[in-house]
């Protein structure tokens, strides 16, 4: 049986990107593989829409969050979360551990932060050196509207805006110069199709003045180190040598469709695999539907582990579960990355075999068919 990945991370791998990592290892200081990261950084400002840097770390996409919290912030500076779900919550357990000073603002999941509420923060915290946002909160499914977000910060304070952008970059339209994003993390295993182990962070003028002055403690995941080294095209450390160039080849494949036609892509996606759930009887979980991943209410009635044990061992298809107090009650479907059509067909009509094989009533072939509309409609 073929196994279809419908994961928000890791996402599937191209057949193109697997045979370039599978090529003879190169030698990380030689010219060979300094022409190849000089392209990546190019391909990467394109991806971020920056002219500012976009620095490369060995790390998950924590890694990148963890670097941009220690690059930025002292000990005692006070920072704005925003958790409204597992990696929201991220951005605090990291201010609290690094700086001791957090400002958390909790939402309920599903629901994306309004912007009028950041900014009441703001003047609640006149002091405040950063505001951490969630573009895509993956455990949701849900997005924020970094763009206006990032406007009002910028209107109502000096905080830097730090976006995780792990599951939208790619997916979801994202201009960092024009938004006025200070700092910005994706991982290699979420929109760019790669394997997990890489971590880039692009970063602005303000937050590199910053980063360069900064003397909190910090070493293997510095960002002024990963800058000096940028400007050189090298790295400060060994990096993961193949998913570098796995990468090259990853963003060569984006950079050929067109980002802005990658962020139309994943819309239609999203807006069909919506469809094709909401046919079949599930109620969508999120107010603010990410682009990256579809997150349902399983049906009343439903077992989860036996829909899942379906889903996976007698479809093939491996989705992601509910989190916390969700766990059972919802589930995650993946479109971010390497997906089509032809995949969101196939993920609801393997939904719609496993409803079947658990015995839970709705029209045979419902989801399919509004999924089939959805793309003829666009």
């Amino acid at each position: 049986m073929k196994k279809r990945l419908f994961t928000p991370g890791p996402t599937p791998v191209p057949e193109n990107v697997m045979l370039r990592m599978a090529e003879p290892i190169v030698h990380h200081r030689n010219p060979e593989f300094r022409e190849i990261l000089e392209r990546v950084h190019r391909n990467l400002a394109y991806l971020f829409q920056t002219t500012s840097p976009v620095v490369l770390l060995s790390a998950s996409g924590t890694g990148g969050m963890e670097a941009s919290i220690t690059g930025c912030f002292r000990r005692g500076d006070k920072v704005i979360t925003v958790n409204g779900g597992k990696f929201g919550e991220r951005w605090g357990k990291l201010v609290r551990t690094f700086t001791g000073n957090c400002v958390e603002e909790t939402v309920e999941w599903g629901r994306a932060v309004q912007p009028e509420r950041i900014v009441e923060l703001l003047k609640e915290h006149p002091d405040v050196r950063g505001v951490c946002l969630t573009h895509s909160e993956t455990s949701t499914g849900t997005a924020t509207d970094i763009r206006a977000i990032s406007g009002l910060v910028h209107e109502h304070s000096d905080a830097l805006v730090l976006v995780d952008g792990i599951t939208a970059v790619g997916a979801h339209e994202f201009r960092f110069d024009d938004w006025g994003v200070d700092i910005c993390i994706t991982g290699s295993q979420k929109g760019l199709m790669m394997p997990p182990g890489l971590a880039l962070v692009a970063i602005s003028e303000r937050a590199r003045d910053i980063v360069r002055q900064n003397d909190a403690p910090c070493f293997y995941l510095s960002l002024a180190k990963a800058l000096d080294s940028h400007e050189a095209n090298d790295t400060p450390f060994t990096p993961a040598i193949t998913l570098v160039i796995g990468l090259d080849e990853s963003l060569e494949m984006i950079r050929r469709e067109g980002v802005e036609n990658a962020w139309l892509r994943h819309e239609r996606l999203a807006a069909a695999c919506r469809r094709g759930a909401e046919a079949l009887g599930m109620e969508l979980f999120s107010d603010a539907p990410s682009f990256a991943v579809t997150t349902v209410r399983l049906p009343e009635g439903v077992d989860w582990n036996a829909f899942n044990t379906s889903l996976k061992y007698n479809n093939g298809i491996t989705v992601a579960a509910g989190q916390e107090s969700y766990k059972g009650k919802i589930f995650r479907i993946s479109h971010l990355g390497y997906y089509d059509e032809l995949d969101m067909l196939t993920v609801i009509g393997g939904v719609e075999r496993a409803l079947k094989e658990i015995g839970h009533p709705f029209e045979t072939g419902a989801g399919v068919a509004a999924v089939q509309q959805a793309f003829l409609e666009a």
